[in-house]
């Protein structure tokens, strides 16, 4: 018998968008070169590879998140720790959504993410760097 899903992803994502900063690709472009803002991309290292990322984004695939921002974890990375807007984005603005909301709720600040994704910032005319893959 399959489970009952009692809090679905559209209704996760309504919540989040309602309480985190939602920038338009064109926002998003803005803030690129700024030095107090810090992408960072939450896609798969697959995604990366096959359609490049913002330049100078950091990567944070959307299952380490929350280890690497509590400065308590073992896992725990400096850049988050840096007083710093984080702009989170994926492809499509579902993780980025989410992240952001979780983000925000651990006292990471200020936080937004991109409406759209990454599929959003190119057809702006954002730039895109290449990824090598590591594999």
């Amino acid at each position: 018998m399959p489970s009952k899903i009692t809090l679905g992803y559209k209704a996760m994502l309504e919540a989040a968008n309602a309480v985190v900063k939602s920038l338009t690709p064109d926002e998003a472009i803005t803030l690129q070169k700024h030095e107090d803002v810090v992408f960072v991309d939450l896609r798969d290292p697959r995604e990366l590879t096959r359609e490049g990322k913002i330049p100078g984004a950091f990567h944070c695939t959307r299952g380490m998140l929350e280890f690497w921002i509590d400065p308590e974890s073992p896992y725990a990375k400096p850049i988050f720790q840096e007083d710093k807007t984080f702009v989170f984005y994926c492809a499509s603005g579902w993780r980025s959504a989410l992240s952001a909301r979780t983000a925000q709720e651990m006292g990471l600040g200020p936080v937004a993410h991109v409406t759209g994704g990454f599929t959003t910032w190119r057809a702006a005319g954002g730039e895109v760097e290449k990824v090598e893959s590591r594999g």
